[in-house]
């Protein structure tokens, strides 16, 4: 049987030929080389022996962006583990759940969480609890050093799990996408050759955390790949990027990247002499940002599409037009098609749910496999729940979502969990939570509260309310009281209705 390993393309491909060349730099340490990282991953596979790691076990991780984490990703990809990265947003009662469906062999949390993780973890009987700073210190590392730098690669199956990643639930329950080895690596090769990489020469951009698709799958597959040297920063800081274009070639971002450097005097032509491509993804970014952002450098973002449960699905190319309001083409080896709610297949231009089919697609939702069979046409294709049009020479646009998933800064957000908590809040009588247009955004979460009289409420009510019940990305940035919630003959709430009432609310 051949070893399907991803660790083994990253390595056969990439790194193992690179020696000195650079992988990471970050600001204050020392960069990490390629040549490096198989002694470094050996290394901490061993350390995950220790813990009593086996093929298909579970290692969940909710840390700070560091080189020492993704040493972790690929150490987990060499010993069989499957890798579960969490949201560093994610409160401890969030957590809860999260260990509570996955049981996971070893859960890694930032040294500031500890103490707030480790009763759940005791009471979910995780067998370690182990740290890991933004520095690289913690627990984890303990004579990691010491330990040796060869280990053979486990050897695995193109169906075997690499990783779950959690997507939000429309019930409040999170679902665990399930993602292969092969799905990893048929995406990461597909936009390597799409985006056209170039191998040994281009300089990544990266400024996105690393526990979702597009920070640690998207960006940084392609960069193994490509045997790229990363400018990898723990966060998004307007003035460090400018510092850093000059010297890069490639940046991934979501539009508030974008905005953001509009907003800047200097941002102009020549800062971007020598970047190649500009990557938008993650949440739809505005035409208008699209036309700014040529006039002030003469180059034009590239707008993707894809999501948890299929990596990269379009992408618009990059030779030709890019067109804005559009999410472009489906990649190569990959299928879409616009369908009906039966999985009737419509006609150029007509408004649909776009189905996907391809390597690409996920194994289904850990531990659900009624809801996984919901998900799928029984011909195999994937129901993304995103309503879009597709045209005659197959570009796809996205022009809406079913199931009222909010896409705010890059993350998924469901309505109905936040819905929930705000019902909890005393003198709330219901609520209706929306996205609308946010510059920064892309959509902001906004709640519209009816009042039952019992206590006084107010915006700052709600807000303190749900502070450390939720994540803050997930915390609405307006709220709104009213005397009802408009309704149809039916009683369901009409959301279409308070998104055309607060569309200006971010208009500011």
């Amino acid at each position: 049987m051949t070893n399907a390993n991803l660790y083994l393309t990253f390595a056969q491909q990439g790194f193992s030929h690179a020696g000195d060349r650079i992988f990471l730099q970050t600001p204050g340490r020392e960069p990490l080389l390629y040549g490096q990282l198989d002694g470094l991953t050996a290394q901490l596979q061993h350390r995950l022996i220790e813990l009593g790691v086996k093929k298909g076990d579970r290692v969940m991780v909710q840390v700070a962006k560091s080189y020492e984490a993704l040493i972790l990703y690929l150490a987990c990809l060499r010993a069989g583990a499957i890798y579960i990265p969490l949201n560093t947003a994610y409160t401890a009662a969030e957590v809860d759940y999260f260990m509570g469906d996955a049981t996971p062999q070893v859960v890694v949390c930032d040294p500031r969480g500890f103490e707030a993780l480790k009763p759940v973890a005791d009471k979910l009987k995780v067998p370690h609890l182990l740290t890991l700073s933004e520095k690289g210190e913690g627990s984890l590392q303990d004579h990691v050093a010491e330990l040796p730098t060869e280990a053979d690669v486990v050897a695995v199956t193109t169906d075997d799990l690499a990783a779950i990643l959690y997507t939000s639930g429309t019930t409040g329950r999170s679902k665990g996408a399930m993602l292969s080895h092969e799905n990893l690596r048929s995406n990461a090769q597909v936009l390597h050759d799409y985006w056209q990489w170039q191998d040994g020469e281009d300089v990544l951009l990266h400024a996105l955390p690393i526990f979702h698709v597009h920070g640690l799958f998207v960006a940084l597959h392609c960069a193994l790949l490509g045997t790229s040297t990363v400018h990898f920063l723990p966060k998004y800081e307007v003035n460090e990027i400018m510092r850093l274009i000059p010297e890069s070639t490639v940046m991934m971002g979501v539009p508030t990247f974008y905005t953001r450097l509009l907003d800047e005097e200097n941002f102009d032509q020549s800062l971007v002499n020598n970047m190649r491509l500009f990557i938008s993804g993650s949440a739809p970014m505005l035409a208008e940002t699209h036309y700014q952002f040529t006039e002030r450098t003469g180059l034009s973002i590239l707008e993707r599409y894809g999501m948890t449960e299929a990596g990269m699905i379009t992408s618009n190319p990059y030779d030709g037009d890019r067109v804005p309001g559009t999410v472009g083409f489906a990649l190569p080896g990959v299928q879409v098609r616009v369908a009906d709610d039966e999985g009737n297949v419509l006609s150029a231009g007509e408004t649909g749910v776009l189905e996907v089919i391809g390597p690409n697609v996920f194994k289904g939702y850990w531990q659900m496999p009624e809801k996984t069979a919901a998900e799928f046409r029984k011909d195999g294709w994937f129901i993304t729940g995103d309503l879009s049009t597709m045209d005659k020479e197959g570009r796809v646009s996205i022009v809406g979502r079913a199931k009222d998933l909010i896409i705010s800064g890059g993350y998924n957000i469901y309505p109905k969990e936040i819905e929930g908590e705000i019902d909890l809040i005393p003198g709330v009588k219901e609520s209706a939570v929306i996205g609308v247009p946010h510059k920064d955004f892309g959509e902001g979460v906004t709640a519209v509260v009816v009042a039952d009289g019992s206590a006084d409420i107010s915006e700052s009510v709600i807000v303190s309310a749900l502070d450390g019940k939720l994540a803050r990305f997930k915390q609405p940035k307006r709220v709104y009281i009213v005397d009802e919630l408009p309704r149809n003959t039916m009683g369901k709430v009409q959301k279409a209705q308070l998104r055309d009432q607060y569309q200006d609310s971010y208009a500011s």
